[in-house]
């Protein structure tokens, strides 16, 4: 089975994934623009006196996390489950780890490396950031945590097929 014919079985599921990703992102964002208006706006006295961009940022993707777990779990890739709830909230939250590096590692580097202090600018690197995380999430997600409706079918019509395999006649 080619990359493009798996894509094309998977597409309910990646529509899925992608409408809980559009939430996921309101959520996301909006979390980190009330925290940066907020309890951590730069010329607040929470948590220090420092810039907590990051924090913000941090706190949010926990946000959206736990909603894209729920919804995921009872929507995205709904069925058979393959892990135990604990074991499959733990590989979850490995992945969204990863996934929270990356994003707040974009952000980092836009608001302290380069200097890119604006709101402006910050959402820019939260926007890239949230796309690379994303891109982890679905491959460890579809990997390593839920069962796919795609996947029991995909092993029966050619187990030894990789995703580079010979080419559809």
């Amino acid at each position: 089975m080619t990359l493009l014919s798996r894509i094309r079985a998977r597409g309910a599921e990646i529509l899925r994934f992608g409408a809980v990703g559009i939430a996921g992102i309101v959520v996301n964002l909006g979390v980190f623009n009330l925290l940066r208006l907020g309890p951590l706006a730069p010329d607040s006295e929470v948590a220090g006196d420092d810039d907590r961009v990051v924090t913000a940022k941090i706190v949010a993707t926990l946000v959206s996390i736990l909603f894209a777990w729920v919804a995921h779990r009872g929507w995205t890739f709904r069925g058979p489950s393959r892990h135990r709830p604990w074991a499959e909230l733990t590989l979850f939250a490995a992945i969204n780890g990863v996934a929270l590096l990356l994003e707040a590692g974009v952000v980092a580097v836009s608001h302290h490396g380069l200097g890119f202090t604006s709101a402006l600018a910050d959402n820019i690197a939260s926007i890239l950031g949230i796309g690379l995380g994303t891109i982890a999430r679905y491959a460890g997600f579809s990997l390593f945590v839920f069962s796919s409706e795609v996947s029991a079918a995909d092993a029966a019509l050619d187990p030894a097929a990789g995703l580079d395999g010979p080419p559809e006649q």
